[in-house]
């Protein structure tokens, strides 16, 4: 068999000789030889995964968290539409609690916006939510806050529950940070109520 014909599965050596350059520039890439070898040799799968870059299933938003896309997509629409709930409700809201639900809406947007770039590092592909065109109704101030707080608590109590069925720590870290961040809203709702109610 004629060894100087390379198959699809050969590595060019001087690449890795580049990344290692940047990587670690005094370190000697080969230390069994003074030199890269010549020729390229096809290599065993343990060594293939050995190689920078050559990770086919990575350990963070791999095949792990694609299982969990559909309520990835869920939790996005959810959080994009309790945002567009807080600015609907803050208008409505006594002057001195419209800054919080300002800032609980900017906080919902924040927490979309983090799921779907979670969503574009397992795909690879833009997530486009649905947009709600529908006006939204308030029922009274101390209601809407009732109902706020039990969205928000089951909010975190969903998430805390994701975090437990997936595998994919880098998704189970995000949706353990957001459990708490709805766990810390139903709080500021509860405050809110805790304010208004004169019964």
């Amino acid at each position: 068999m004629d060894q100087t014909l390379h198959t699809p599965t050969d590595y060019d050596y001087r690449r890795y000789d580049r990344i290692w350059q940047r990587v670690s520039p005094t370190l000697e890439p080969y230390p069994a030889t003074s030199a890269a070898p010549e020729t390229t040799t096809a290599l065993t799968p343990r060594q293939e995964s050995q190689l920078p870059g050559a990770e086919l299933n990575p350990c963070c938003m791999g095949s792990a968290a694609a299982e969990m896309l559909e309520v990835l997509t869920g939790y996005i629409e959810d959080e994009l539409s309790d945002q567009r709930y807080y600015m609907a409700f803050q208008r409505c809201a006594p002057a001195w609690a419209r800054p919080v639900l300002q800032r609980l809406a900017e906080e919902e947007g924040r927490h979309a916006k983090r799921l779907m770039t979670a969503h574009y590092l397992i795909t690879g592909k833009c997530y486009c939510p649905a947009i709600p065109c529908g006006r939204i109704r308030i029922e009274g101030w101390c209601p809407a806050l009732r109902g706020r707080y039990h969205a928000e608590a089951c909010g975190g109590i969903n998430y805390a529950r994701s975090a437990d069925e997936t595998t994919d720590v880098c998704l189970q870290k995000i949706f353990m940070e957001l459990s708490q961040e709805e766990y810390r809203h139903a709080g500021t709702i509860s405050r809110l109520l805790e304010k208004s109610l004169q019964c």
